[in-house]
């Protein structure tokens, strides 16, 4: 573990999330099924359109800072994959894939220079940030995934580092490669989620913890345009298009919902949640 020596210029009080502009964003190759068929089949343009619109919605109700996409790495604008935050502390995402692995001392630039201490995951357990690791909305427990690109040894390390539950839940969908595609807490304490993207002892496990009138389990068509792939702050829910009854059901929990046409960046897996991570502490950013 490293630290900068400072803590993060961050507000106490101010919801912040960090983005990439998606100046350099393409499908240049395939590392999960989403990208299979679409390479080089993005456009930029329509790309940064909806990435402009996601970042207008969000910047309505929280700060947002940037990092500079690089070169050669057309996922950055995934900042969700970068890392884990918690009291001051980024757990380094360790990339599975040689082709996101580049991106690691980028972000770590970034996030030494904005004054995070900084620990590392040791490639032997890769371990893929936000994406697959989502706390509860009183910040006391972890849900993370492990499968496709996240290893169940990796939560041992986040549990030891910050001295928190960490509630292991196995994903056996590849269309659903990461935690944060078909999972996510909500801050009215409800989960939104894709049953089938778990093996049987997950589904168990989260059924455990989550009463069933605080479980939405969404249908495949919403898990297939991302519906668990959401930005959630307070009482306000940005996602990608979905169903009308989903919307519904959103909407009589007291959500205001704000759908973003996201479909460039389906193309590479990814949607609202992949497109921001966290910074602020959970409980300024999930607050109701």
């Amino acid at each position: 573990m490293s630290s900068h020596g400072r803590l993060p210029k961050l507000s106490a009080d101010q919801p912040t999330f960090l983005m990439c502009p998606p100046t350099l964003y393409d499908v240049n190759y395939v590392i999960n099924p989403w990208m299979a068929g679409n390479v080089s089949r993005s456009s930029r343009k329509r790309a940064m359109e909806q990435w402009n619109f996601l970042h207008s919605a969000l910047a309505k109700i929280a700060e947002i800072q940037l990092v500079e996409p690089q070169p050669g790495f057309p996922d950055m604008v995934f900042t969700a994959n970068a890392g884990l935050i918690f009291d001051g502390i980024v757990a380094l995402s360790s990339f599975y894939h040689p082709e996101r692995q580049g991106e690691e001392p980028h972000f770590r630039r970034w996030f030494q220079e904005s004054g995070f201490e900084i620990c590392d995951i040791p490639r032997s357990t890769p371990f893929e940030g936000e994406g697959d690791a989502l706390f509860d909305v009183d910040g006391l427990r972890l849900w993370a995934g492990h499968g496709p690109r996240t290893r169940e040894d990796s939560h041992r390390q986040l549990s030891e580092l910050w001295g928190i539950e960490v509630v292991s839940l196995r994903l056996v969908d590849p269309r659903f490669y990461h935690l944060d595609t078909c999972f996510c807490p909500l801050s009215g304490g409800e989960v939104m989620y894709y049953p089938a993207a778990f093996d049987a002892e997950s589904q168990r496990r989260i059924e455990e913890h989550f009463r069933e009138a605080k479980r939405i389990c969404v249908s495949e068509s919403d898990a297939l345009q991302f519906a668990c792939n959401a930005v959630n702050i307070g009482k306000t829910i940005l996602i990608n298009q979905i169903g009308s009854e989903l919307l519904a059901e959103l909407q009589s929990l007291g959500y205001c919902v704000i759908q973003v046409e996201l479909t460039e960046f389906l193309k590479a897996g990814g949607a609202a949640k992949c497109l921001v991570l966290r910074l602020s502490e959970i409980g300024v950013s999930h607050r109701v």
